[in-house]
């Protein structure tokens, strides 16, 4: 079984509709082993999202991603990562096919609900940066 790690933003915690996306994620056959919620300070918003320090869009990022309480989760499925994209739907949700949580929930670019590993050495590395291990629940 593949593992990826997930986020419920800011905005979509704001607006209440966590239990919406969760029951999207379990009716799409996914595992919830690990989830928590958490308000993540400037500091380790910026050392979650390094790889994006110097674009353009990088202050407004940390700044949005320390706004508010977020649900960070620990997802398992065979294809979690690619699967979990495909049900996230694009960063952009007027690209999202329709059915997405982005294109369903998503207010614009930045504040679109949901944020998903994209590699299997960056599933790692972000669940190890918000989970230990005697946090999973499989």
């Amino acid at each position: 079984m593949e593992k990826t790690f997930a986020i419920i933003k800011p905005d979509a915690v704001e607006r209440r509709i966590t239990g919406k996306i969760i029951s999207k994620i379990e009716e799409s056959g996914f595992n919830i082993v690990a989830m928590k919620k958490i308000w993540l300070t400037k500091k380790e918003a910026e050392g979650f999202y390094a790889v994006h320090k110097g674009k353009p869009f990088f202050e407004s990022l940390i700044n949005y991603m320390s706004s508010g309480p977020c649900i960070a989760m620990v997802l398992e499925k065979e294809n979690a990562i690619a699967d979990w994209r495909k049900l996230m739907g694009a960063t952009n949700p007027a690209n999202a096919e329709a059915g997405t949580i982005r294109k369903e929930f998503a207010i614009d670019v930045e504040k679109n609900s949901v944020h998903g590993s994209d590699a299997v050495d960056t599933a790692k590395y972000e669940i190890s940066y918000f989970f230990s291990n005697l946090e999973f629940c499989e």
